[in-house]
């Protein structure tokens, strides 16, 4: 694969299967149903990334998200020049994920009818609404996904490392487990407040699909005014952290 098309269908993967235990945690008459809580979907989304890297890895080094691109290219550890390309694929296999999500699982959205449990199945929402305060939860969670990627991937070093095209810099010049590991603690810390989602990709994609099947779905409501802080508020928190590594090199 080229690294567009690995992180398109990375991303999709991670989203399938991310978002996948959300529908089966909280839609209705599934087999998990409603007891599935927080640990099911902390767990499957940490290895639903594991899942992603591992394919997308070796050709793109599965950055899966564009705070991941941007704060790598603010540390000095990928090109900026490869950034938007990166972020449109992401943004692709996000909503590639969440379509196939929706395909799944159609007969339980069918007989669901609480809109919050359907609009959970695309993206996230806070379990308080105070938008600043949740807009500062975003950047905490980014925060600390980027710094501690920073430290896996640089290898004590600023510059650009040497690599050829097939493998450039990210997620998967690591082995996928640690990523796997870091992403369960930060939702299992900090994902309480607003769903962690830490990735512009991520929540954007899939609620732009949640926009378009609206009808669909009974009417449910993507939510846009919550949604710009999940689109946002992680590329802050990258950028803080990338800032800091230079800082603390």
């Amino acid at each position: 694969m080229n690294p567009f098309t690995a992180e398109v269908i990375g991303t999709a993967l991670m989203i399938l299967l991310g978002n996948g235990v959300v529908a089966g945690c909280v839609l209705k008459n599934t087999k998990i149903g409603t007891g599935g809580g927080w640990m099911v979907i902390t767990t499957a989304w940490a290895f639903a990334v594991y899942a992603a890297v591992v394919v997308a890895g070796p050709a793109s080094g599965a950055h899966l998200n564009p705070a991941v691109s941007i704060g790598l290219a603010t540390a000095g550890l990928f090109e900026w020049a490869k950034v938007p390309m990166y972020i449109v694929a992401q943004f692709i296999g996000a909503m590639l994920g969440a379509g196939l999500v929706w395909l799944f699982y159609a007969d339980h959205f069918a007989i669901t009818d609480d809109e919050g449990a359907k609009r959970a199945c695309f993206c996230t929402e806070p379990a308080i609404r105070n938008l600043p305060r949740n807009f500062m939860n975003e950047v905490v969670g980014a925060f600390v996904l980027l710094f501690v990627i920073y430290y896996l991937v640089g290898n004590g070093e600023i510059t650009l490392p040497q690599q050829s095209e097939a493998t450039p810099i990210g997620l998967g010049s690591l082995g996928a487990l640690p990523v796997a590991i870091l992403v369960w603690v930060i939702g299992l810390s900090l994902g309480s407040t607003t769903g962690y989602a830490i990735n512009p990709a991520r929540d954007g994609g899939p609620r732009m699909v949640l926009t378009l099947l609206g009808k669909k779905l009974g009417g449910v409501k993507p939510d846009w005014q919550y949604g710009i802080i999940p689109l946002t508020a992680p590329i802050v928190g990258a950028v803080l952290a990338g800032l800091l590594f230079l800082c603390l090199k």
